[in-house]
């Protein structure tokens, strides 16, 4: 896994830009601020933290962060643009943080990059303290069950947004723009069953809509959502 994104992190770094894609910046990052904002915890685990975008939104916020990747392209980017951050080189299946330590994990669209769920899970319920958060981005289970990666449009007739095999859990190719990486498509009642066997409580589910950006871009998304926001509660 982490060999394509080394292989991508050039592409990743560019299309990201100084402020981030279209999803993270029009979809993503006011519902996820937001709920930082509720629970205003004082540190933060960011687990796929990639090139360390989130992190440094977390850190102007005046909240210590600590950012985990396997890719070490991207982690060097994270490092480069916030010299004084904490960013370390693991997966989140083996990573080692404090047991208990965060006030708050955050998944920000890196759950879809984790082989092993159950056991990446299983370390970062542990780094949470107790009565702590977990923060969720995700695509949508639909979405990572496309039978194309967008909609198709034929010659003739309305686009469409074909799915097939939603309840197969199983690794998936995507490649866009100089990206080439294995996403894992799993049901939504996957991440759902293993988060309740955490013994986490949900207290925030949404759908967010798109609210800015190119007018034709935001309603083909608004058609068809990427992404949900979760929010969990580990109990005290």
């Amino acid at each position: 896994m982490s060999e394509q994104w080394e292989a991508s992190a050039a592409a990743w770094i560019a299309i990201q830009g100084d402020s981030g894609d279209f999803g993270r910046v029009h979809v993503l990052d006011a519902p996820m601020l937001a709920l930082v904002d509720e629970l205003a915890p004082a540190r933060v685990l960011d687990v796929g933290c990639g090139e360390g975008r989130f992190c440094r939104m977390l850190e102007a916020r005046g909240i210590a962060t600590t950012g985990i990747d396997p890719a070490t392209a991207l982690i060097a980017q994270a490092r480069a643009l916030h010299a004084d951050g904490d960013y370390r080189i693991a997966t989140a299946e083996a990573m080692k943080v404090d047991r208990g330590g965060y006030d708050m994990a955050v998944c920000y669209l890196s759950l879809i990059d984790m082989p092993d769920l159950d056991a990446a899970l299983a370390r970062i319920v542990a780094a949470i303290r107790p009565g702590g958060h977990l923060l969720i981005a995700n695509l949508t289970a639909f979405n990572t069950a496309a039978v194309y990666l967008g909609w198709v449009k034929p010659l003739i007739g309305e686009p469409s947004f074909p799915i097939d095999h939603y309840l197969e859990e199983r690794p998936r190719r995507t490649a866009w723009r100089g990206v080439d990486i294995i996403n894992h498509h799993r049901p939504l009642k996957r991440y759902m069953q293993a988060l309740l066997g955490h013994g986490l409580m949900l207290t925030h589910f949404d759908e967010p809509p798109a609210t800015g950006g190119p007018a034709d871009k935001r309603d083909r998304y608004n058609r068809v959502p990427n992404f949900h926001v979760m929010a969990w509660r580990k109990p005290a």
